[in-house]
């Protein structure tokens, strides 16, 4: 039986600190499903195709990632619902700062009443990408700032393609 994880995020861009979460997730399971949420939040810098194409630049053109060990999806359904889909009894969240950890374990805890055999693994990304968020990193490309030490290549070109 292969071990299937369900890593859920709004990948607004993706960083460092989300490959950091996916390369450890791949030391632990067979097949990793990113899922693309394009659920409640409002300001999205991309839309949803464009984040999409962003992740799937970045996981598979800059860092050569296997297409059969992760798979990119989008969903707008509950994560419990995506865990059914695809069979898999584990949700990945990236864990940052003690600040991350409340929100995160009450979500863990949510998800554990809504389906009792999906258990949340928590995953810290390498301490020099714990301070990256999506949203420093659009505020640094905003003020055309050197995005190097936080994102992929072609990550980057999408930014600047914003905020040219």
């Amino acid at each position: 039986m292969k071990n299937i994880a369900i890593y859920p995020g709004t990948f607004d861009p993706i960083t460092f600190g989300h490959i950091d979460v996916i390369k450890k997730a791949l030391k632990l399971v067979d097949r990793l499903i990113v899922g693309i949420s394009d659920g409640n939040q409002k300001n999205f810098l991309f839309p949803i195709d464009e984040r999409v194409k962003i992740v799937q630049r970045a996981i598979y053109n800059d860092l050569k990632f296997k297409k059969k060990c992760i798979k990119i999806i989008t969903f707008d359904s509950l994560t419990t619902d995506l865990c059914k889909k695809y069979k898999s009894n584990i949700i990945l969240r990236g864990l940052r700062a003690v600040s991350d950890f409340e929100y995160e374990f009450q979500l863990a805890g949510m998800n554990r009443k809504l389906n009792n055999k999906i258990e949340t693994i928590f995953l810290m990304s390498n301490l020099e990408n714990q301070i990256i968020s999506s949203r420093f990193v659009k505020e640094i490309a905003q003020h055309k700032g050197d995005l190097k030490k936080f994102t992929t290549k072609s990550t980057i070109k999408s930014l600047k393609n914003i905020y040219a």
